[in-house]
């Protein structure tokens, strides 16, 4: 494979719902979550840079724990959003990966996935089936009906694009508040596809998120 690959990592939460500290600066084993998340990403050949949009309030931590020429630290934007948006401004390559900084446990396997079919179908995105029976629930509390699980997918990250167009995507919506990239490109009707994930690539959220990555580590 010729073409080479940016990889963008927000990291410009607050941790509001973790609580008392940034979770990306919790320790796993010995690496905080952010490096760890961050290694999965270095050793690929088609990866040559990797851009931090961060939050102004760990910036001067992230200094210290990246050194490698490859990693790039922004200051990222006061939502998901506009951080990526500050990071696609600088990327320099044709193809990006947009991965949460609180996903430490992706598989480096899984990452070969997305950057071959990315280059193949343009925009993907990691997924895995959901697996548990989803009820529609009206106002009041009760059951409306039972949805068919068998088209239902959950997301997860890493996604990925050709820059130009989730570049384009992010400039039509930027005042918007989408959450995830591949939404975006699903608003404006331009076709995502899927790449099997695993259902260990969880988002460190709360504190018993973190348990379960230092277990599964």
């Amino acid at each position: 494979m010729n073409n080479k690959f940016s990889v963008i990592i927000p990291a410009g939460g607050t941790s509001s719902r973790y609580g008392g500290c940034n979770k990306l600066l919790e320790k796993i084993k010995d690496k905080t979550v952010i490096e760890e998340t961050v290694s999965k990403f270095l050793g690929f050949d088609e990866i040559d840079e990797v851009i931090i949009p961060a939050n102004i309030s760990i910036m001067e931590e992230l200094e210290e724990l990246f050194q490698d020429s490859k990693i790039k630290l922004i200051q990222g934007g006061n939502t998901r959003q506009k951080s990526v948006y500050n990071a696609l401004n600088v990327v320099k390559n044709d193809y990006v990966l947009i991965h949460d900084g609180a996903r430490p446990l992706i598989r480096k396997d899984i990452i070969s996935c997305v950057l071959d079919a990315v280059v193949d179908k343009g925009a993907v995105s990691v997924m895995t089936k959901t697996t548990d029976t989803i009820k529609e629930v009206d106002e009041t509390g009760r059951i409306i009906r039972t949805i068919d699980r068998s088209k239902l997918y959950n997301t997860q990250t890493p996604q990925g694009f050709k820059t130009s167009i989730i570049k384009e995507a992010h400039e039509k919506l930027k005042d918007g508040n989408f959450t995830d990239d591949s939404s975006m490109l699903e608003y404006l009707g331009i076709p995502v596809y899927i790449v099997n994930g695993s259902y260990t690539n969880i988002k460190i959220t709360i504190k018993s998120d973190l348990d379960f990555a230092k277990l599964y580590i």
